[in-house]
């Protein structure tokens, strides 16, 4: 049976099954829902079992629970396969934006609407449907394992010590994951990579108490003038970021991803109009979506200080504060960045105030090569279930889970997402697109199919 006839007949439980994940507000940040978040973990328990798995389990963790489940090939030296997804959802509010309950899924204008519905249970369930077919149809010719979290909209605090404590069962070749978009519904994309992280907060310190700016202005250093001036230096006229030694292990974008790069449809006129800007500035010698994707950058994310409530109140304030952050690329550590940077700023100070560098949260970039088998097995899986070939396209955001998988486990990540912008994940009217929903399940099966033939 082909995997069109098998989403044929089996079209009406899939969607139930979708359903039924859909109905359970799993929504990880909010303490009411903790029983929805186990009932969550033990419906997929059920469905990973049904689809083929021989074991499925529960696992405890710091925090919400795991869902792990396996599949293991009757034939002998075949590759591993690890399914990542997450099972947890963002809040619904506000409701009144709702056009349709959150928590009842509702099909309208070939969509499917509710939260989770892309990110990231209808995308989890592209995965699980996949392996059925070819599971049931004794065409999976490689071990499948399953894991799925409940916290990754929390930041995934308890992931990196799960994989550190079951490194043994979750070994794999490659990891797949589906819970990223693609360019567009006819410009299939395969996400190669992710930027990392650097966040810290900045706070500068003057007099000991806010100073009346008549008696002690152009006297005193004031500490938001001192904060702006450290700031307006960390960037040049090119858009270069000048902390020394920053881009010492940033690596060039290869020429065929550039290639790639410049295939995207993109409209530079388009995007400031979006964006209501009349221009746009970033790193000198790249186009914006280079500079958007695959190269470092530095943003002051807040800045706050003296008074800024109704009226004027002329006061020379004494404390200044900022947080700024780094988008980083692969073969960066955000940890080195981080210690680079704090060293950066103390040596800017002026005298006259005192600088306190706090580092809060970062991640690491990904990039996963387009030459790996894996990588080319869901190329084929793409351009098969689409009908042309997808793109290689990083994207700007951070996924720093992506990373931990690479350092922690040892193996690449391929990341096959199917979600469109239209699908406004984290928004209310969340949705799938249920034609490149189906088209997502044949590019799965197909990955199969390529990957253990050509591994």
């Amino acid at each position: 049976m082909s995997i069109y006839d098998y989403l044929s007949a089996h079209k009406e439980r899939f969607m139930e099954e979708w359903a039924s994940l859909l109905r359970i507000p799993s929504v990880s940040c909010q303490a009411e829902h903790q029983g929805d978040m186990l009932r969550c973990a033990e419906r997929w328990k059920e469905l990973l079992l049904a689809a083929g798995c021989q074991k499925a389990e529960i696992l405890p963790s710091a925090g919400n629970p795991f869902v792990y489940a396996e599949y293991s090939c009757s034939e002998s030296d075949v590759p591993t396969v690890l399914v990542y997804a997450h099972y947890d959802v963002m809040p619904v509010e506000p409701l009144s934006e709702w056009k349709s309950n959150p928590w009842e899924p509702e099909i309208r204008d070939g969509r499917l609407y509710a939260r989770g519905a892309d990110d990231d249970k209808g995308q989890a369930m592209i995965q699980a449907k996949a392996f059925e077919y070819m599971a049931q149809t004794g065409q999976l010719k490689c071990n499948v394992k399953f894991i799925f979290e409940g916290e990754e909209e929390i930041g995934s605090p308890s992931l990196e010590a799960f994989l550190e404590d079951h490194k043994e069962m979750l070994k794999a070749d490659i990891i797949l994951v589906s819970d990223t978009s693609m360019i567009g519904k006819e410009t299939p994309s395969i996400t190669t990579g992710l930027r990392g992280l650097a966040y810290w907060q900045i706070e500068v310190d003057g007099p000991n108490r806010d100073l009346h700016s008549g008696h002690f202005g152009g006297a005193v250093k004031n500490p938001i003038n001192a904060l702006c001036e450290m700031l307006a230096q960390i960037v040049d006229k090119n858009g270069r970021i000048t902390i020394p030694h920053f881009y010492d292990d940033v690596l060039p974008i290869p020429d065929e991803e550039r290639a790639m790069i410049a295939q995207i449809p993109f409209s530079q006129e388009a995007y400031n109009q979006a964006i209501d800007v009349d221009d746009v500035f970033g790193e000198e010698g790249y186009s914006t979506l280079e500079r958007n994707s695959c190269r470092p950058s530095f943003d002051v994310c807040g800045i706050w200080g003296g008074y800024t409530g109704e009226g004027s109140k002329t006061v020379l304030p004494s404390k200044a504060h900022a947080k700024v952050s780094c988008r980083l690329v692969a073969n960066q550590d955000h940890e080195k960045i981080s210690r680079l940077f704090a060293d950066y700023i103390q040596s800017l100070a002026p005298k006259g105030v005192r600088v306190k560098v706090t580092p809060m949260h970062g991640g690491q970039g990904y990039v996963c090569p387009i030459d790996i088998p894996a990588y080319k097995a869901a190329e084929k899986g793409f351009e098969i279930a689409f009908g042309k070939r997808p793109l290689a396209a990083r994207r700007g955001g951070s996924i720093p889970i992506i990373a931990a998988f690479e350092q922690i486990l040892g193996c690449k990540t391929i990341l096959m997402g199917f979600g469109l912008e239209q699908n406004a994940i984290h928004s209310p009217n969340e949705s799938m697109d249920l034609e490149v929903w189906e088209k997502g399940i044949v590019a799965v099966t197909e990955f199969y199919r390529q990957y253990t033939v050509n591994h």
